[in-house]
């Protein structure tokens, strides 16, 4: 971490009220994690630059609130029309600092524009309920009202994607933002906070700070903050919940994921050996929805699984994710590089079969990248540490079970339920499996189940703290309050007497 920026070298700042924002004091390196060089730096907002930024939003958020609903969305309208035509630009800064494929980032920054889409129909989802004659001359209906100033905590692996997840439909339901992105790959949210200012959105509506655990607290612990969303591993997730549900905020936090595939005999094993590989192994298993384990039921069905697995690993092509011919790319720093390989490390100590080793993967030319090949390992039991941490990163491990049962009953006791999926033609056993597994996003035949973005994306036990999932009707309840009107005129000259008993 460095005091001030070095010379020569862009730093990075704040989005606050309209305005770019310089760092004072503290910054730390932005890498490019297929060349392991510094290209930039990113200011650490102190405690202070937060106020300044909540206090940005809570001054705008009075005539934002009473801005008609049919304003709001045309503002998200030509966002999304900025957005399509600065996607290229956005998708090489996810793919300089990241370091995802150019390929996958641009599926990423797709993703997160049908959020934006999806923001587009506010007129629509926040209309209410009215009922006429609920009672002798009573009329009733129900008001989605805005909840004030709203903060949301985004992870390094979508950095422009899971954001989208959050400020759009925040914004539309009337509530300003202040967004605080993972500072190791900060210069696409801030593009697409810059995209946002041009859509016509007023100044302090949407605010943006960089920064580190001090930016967080600040948003946890801040009265004028009214809900908080976040996104990233599940250590945090719970101080998240905890820490901002005892400063009497809303809070929606989601955590970590161990995602299993269970592939049946009678799977399409070609199709499903593809499936494998790019929900395992897309952007280098840096996804709280990739695929970790394979539980293949029936030795015959792990033996030809693992024959393909290898075969196809024998032809992954990784590389910087500038060349869009490549499958994968680097980690996202050097610190996580180490931190996956002691993970393989760690899966050879406790006995698993190390059927493919990714250690001691280099690309010639960027000897200094942070590139870790794709791994495989079999014969994995549930009392290994590779198969109960998130390791997240390109590490396949393969359990074998003797039935369905058995695979599901692995599922239901794993600490994490955030996505899981079958490979099978079987549809009574697709059935039961969907009807039955404690997981909260479930794939027949399709590897990432993320919910497109009129439907809501959570998981289930330590995957997800909170009662909300994101984006979707979910993000209208999470975003807003209901507030229900009962209103009767009474006719003139007519006095009723007083009525002691409850009405009805």
């Amino acid at each position: 971490m460095n005091t001030e920026a070095k010379a020569g070298i862009e730093t990075v700042g704040h989005f606050i009220k309209g305005k770019n924002v310089a760092g004072r004091g503290r910054s730390q390196n932005v890498f490019n994690p297929a060349t392991g060089k510094v290209i930039r730096q990113v200011a650490l907002a102190s405690k202070g630059t937060v106020e300044e930024a909540i206090a940005a939003a809570e001054a705008a958020y009075p005539a934002w609130r009473d801005t008609p609903v049919s304003k709001r969305a045309r503002i998200m309208f030509r966002f999304k029309e900025l957005l399509e035509q600065n996607a290229d630009r956005v998708v090489a800064l996810l793919t300089e600092e990241h370091g995802k494929v150019l390929h996958d980032a641009a599926g990423e920054f797709s993703r997160g524009v049908e959020i934006v889409e999806y923001a587009c129909g506010a007129p629509e989802f926040l209309k209410g309920e009215h009922s006429k004659n609920v009672g002798p001359a009573i009329d009733s209906w129900s008001e989605f009202q805005p909840l004030g100033v709203v903060a949301g905590i985004t992870p390094f692996n979508f950095p422009a994607m899971v954001p989208m997840w959050m400020f759009p439909m925040a914004i539309v339901c009337g509530n300003t933002f202040v967004l605080k992105p993972s500072e190791r790959d900060p210069s696409a949210p801030m593009m697409v906070a810059q995209l946002l200012h041009e859509s016509g959105l007023p100044e302090g509506v949407f605010n943006l700070v960089n920064g580190d655990k001090e930016a967080v607290d600040t948003l946890l612990t801040d009265p004028r903050v009214q809900a908080v969303s976040f996104v990233g591993s599940t250590p945090i997730a719970e101080y998240v919940y905890q820490t901002g549900g005892a400063n009497g905020k809303r809070v929606q936090a989601l955590g970590g994921a161990k995602n299993h595939a269970i592939v049946m005999p009678d799977a399409d094993m070609d199709n499903a050996v593809s499936a494998l590989m790019g929900a395992a192994y897309g952007s280098c298993g840096e996804r709280c929805m990739a695929i970790a384990v394979a539980v293949t039921v029936g030795e015959e069905t792990g033996d030809v699984l693992l024959g393909k697995l290898k075969a196809e690993l024998e032809q992954l092509k990784v590389g910087p994710g500038s060349d869009n011919s490549n499958d994968m790319g680097p980690l996202i720093t050097r610190q996580h590089f180490e931190r996956v390989k002691g993970y393989v490390d760690q899966g050879e100590r406790e006995g698993a079969e190390l059927v493919v080793d990714g250690r001691g993967f280099s690309v010639t030319g960027h000897e200094n990248g942070y590139f870790l090949g794709g791994t495989l390992f079999d014969r994995v039991t549930p009392e290994m540490k590779i198969y109960r941490d998130e390791i997240f990163g390109p590490v396949l491990c393969v359990v074998r079970v003797d039935t369905m049962q058995e695979a599901m009953d692995l599922i239901d006791q794993h600490a994490y339920g955030n996505g899981t999926c079958i490979f099978t033609r079987d549809g009574e056993a697709a059935r039961y499996f969907s009807d039955h597994i404690k997981v909260g996003m479930v794939g027949i035949n399709v590897p990432l189940p993320v919910p497109v973005a009129y439907h809501s994306f959570g998981g289930w036990k330590r995957s997800l703290f909170g009662d909300l999932y994101a984006y979707g009707p979910d993000a209208v309840r999470f975003y807003t309050r209901r507030k229900t009107i009962t209103q009767r005129w009474p006719s003139s000259g007519v006095r009723e007497g007083a009525q002691f008993s409850f009405p009805a």
